[in-house]
């Protein structure tokens, strides 16, 4: 930056055309600043309109445990349906996405399933291992490839093909997991092995088959109360895939 001397030596030296010139350069600069900042207020003006009726505000997120699954605690504003916003505070559990296939003969009206111990299920008071239809997570895969992996881990079977037939949110109160449904015709020549699980996973699977109608009977009956294998029971039969 130059010192008072030099800024008085280069005033007394300024030509009337060099003023009038320097004069409008400022005039232009300042005009131009001007515009910018209008801009910018405007800017932020209009982005603290679209958060204001934004229907949800993310105030903080909170990692309380990154393990087997990450647990977040988040603190948000939630815009109300009368307008006013309420702050609130809630927890997501994010163990990824998975995909489940119920593999059907319509020939024979089997379906294939699982048996297998679940500690949350224990803990809650439920000793027996659950039924379940064959599942997994999806990790870096597709939900087509990771359900047919999981078919040849669990069932021992190579399934020619998995039809996708809806998705959905099994605990959306707390889980972020979205679940892929699939169906899958089968036969006892797709067979290629005892299924069971990965055992370096700590898996010990039971392979069951059984009629359609033995296993809607078994939901009436509180023995199969996993939701997931409810639903593709119940899939099947409104659909009539399978013959009585």
């Amino acid at each position: 930056m130059p010192d008072e001397s030099h800024v008085e030596d280069l005033w007394q030296g300024l030509s009337d055309s060099g003023y009038q010139k320097c004069t409008t350069l400022l005039q232009n600069r300042r005009s131009a600043f001007g515009l910018c900042a209008a801009m910018l207020g405007r800017r932020d003006n209009d982005e603290s309109s679209n958060m204001t009726d934004a229907p949800i505000l993310i105030r903080s997120v909170e990692v309380l445990s990154d393990d087997w699954a990450i647990l977040k605690k988040f603190t948000f504003d939630y815009r109300r349906r009368d307008g006013s916003l309420e702050r609130q505070v809630r927890q997501t559990y994010d163990r990824g996405h998975g995909a489940v296939i119920l593999p059907y003969d319509p020939e024979r009206g089997t379906v294939l399933l699982v048996r297998q111990f679940r500690l949350p299920a224990y803990v809650s008071g439920h000793s027996e291992p659950l039924i379940e239809a064959c599942a997994g997570l999806l990790d870096k895969d597709d939900p087509e490839t990771c359900i047919r992996r999981e078919a040849e881990e669990e069932l021992g079977y190579r399934l020619r093909e998995a039809e996708p037939v809806f998705h959905a949110f099994m605990s959306p109160g707390s889980v972020t997991e979205r679940l892929m449904f699939f169906i899958a015709r089968y036969s006892p020549d797709d067979r290629i092995g005892q299924g069971g699980g990965d055992r370096h996973e700590g898996e010990d699977i039971e392979v069951l088959e059984m009629a359609l109608d033995e296993a809607l009977g078994m939901v009436d009956q509180g023995r199969i109360i996993d939701g997931k294998t409810i639903m593709l029971l119940q899939h099947l039969k409104l659909k009539g895939l399978v013959g009585d």
